[in-house]
């Protein structure tokens, strides 16, 4: 085989990973999982995981909304303000 034959396969062989590692990453497909013998489908979306770390993601969310209400109160007080008023005149 010569030395362009071999550039080309191999040219081809990475095209295929990118492709596949692409579509796996933005469609949840398991096509390396499937090369690999991971999985027997690998048309089944792997949502698994991702619904598990939506959940964590959409808590964690609604934590630090509720802690930015609870700044916000504190900033917006009179008081607040008027004793950075008197730290301001010190």
């Amino acid at each position: 085989m010569s030395t362009i034959g071999i550039v080309l396969l191999m040219l081809g062989l990475i095209s295929i990973m990118l492709l596949t590692n692409y579509i796996d990453a933005k469609y949840q497909y398991r096509f390396t999982d499937w090369f690999n013998g991971r999985c027997v489908n690998p048309f089944l979306k792997s949502n698994g995981a991702s619904s598990q770390t939506m959940k964590e993601k959409d808590q964690k969310i609604a934590e630090l909304t509720e802690r930015i209400q609870v700044l916000e109160k504190i900033v917006t007080e009179p008081a607040y303000e008027l004793n950075q008023k008197i730290n301001a005149l010190k």
